[in-house]
């Protein structure tokens, strides 16, 4: 773990409700794809946030916030960084954080699944994947509940583009009559498309009650626990 100052360079609007924030550590940053970073609000105050960057951006790190609730923990957040940035304060960062980062010592292919702004997690070891060139099959499955959370849709698909072995594949909870994709919940959409899920590493980012859900259904289909990966699951039962 590093324990950093940061710049708050930018905080712009991916949506309604999410932002994507620019930090510039005064130092470079150590990490590993799907590594976490802590923003430090006081002694006792320390909001956790995936990083969004890959691990080669080692002067900058992107960061996904969403925020709806006045009052909610991320919207909190989200104002001490704006505070920081129309002040040209710098905040407290601690870098490096987290078990559930991308391993690359092993053959089998990968799912990335991520639901909601848990895209950022999986993001950071997709850029990595595309970076180094990696030729082992990647599925990157995101499920959100509109259309209009996709807002990295475009990219994604550049993303998946790059590379044979790697498939995007977004999945909408709620579609409009338009949509072509997938439907329904994220990881239904997993175990629809795969006879059995034992082949493979899985990293998971989402809400702690649905990262429990989905890692008891795929256990069920087949993945093994000890190749699953989500940070969340130091909180779950």
């Amino acid at each position: 773990m590093q324990t950093l100052k940061a710049e708050v360079v930018a905080i712009s609007p991916l949506t309604e409700f999410v932002h994507k924030v620019i930090l510039k550590p005064q130092q470079p940053v150590t990490f590993e794809a799907g590594q976490y970073m802590q923003l430090v609000l006081g002694e006792k105050d320390k909001r956790a946030f995936s990083i969004a960057s890959r691990p080669s951006q080692c002067d900058e790190i992107e960061l996904h916030i969403g925020a709806s609730k006045a009052d909610s923990y991320a919207m909190q957040s989200l104002e001490h960084l704006r505070n920081a940035h129309q002040n040209n304060t710098l905040v407290d960062i601690e870098a490096g954080l987290g078990v559930s980062q991308l391993r690359l010592q092993c053959q089998r292919p990968i799912i990335l699944l991520a639901g909601g702004t848990g895209f950022s997690y999986a993001k950071s070891m997709a850029d990595h994947l595309a970076e180094i060139n990696c030729d082992r099959p990647v599925l990157f499955y995101w499920g959100v509940k509109e259309e209009s959370a996709l807002y990295a849709h475009s990219e994604m698909q550049a993303w998946a583009e790059s590379n044979e072995h790697f498939k995007f594949i977004p999945v909408v909870e709620n579609p409009s009559a338009n949509w072509q994709g997938h439907t329904g919940f994220v990881h239904k959409a997993v175990m629809q498309d795969i006879v059995s899920l034992e082949p493979y590493d899985i990293y998971m980012a989402g809400r702690f009650d649905m990262i429990g859900i989905v890692r008891d259904d795929f256990i069920a289909h087949g993945a093994v626990r000890e190749n699953m990966y989500a940070d969340a699951f130091a909180f779950i039962k």
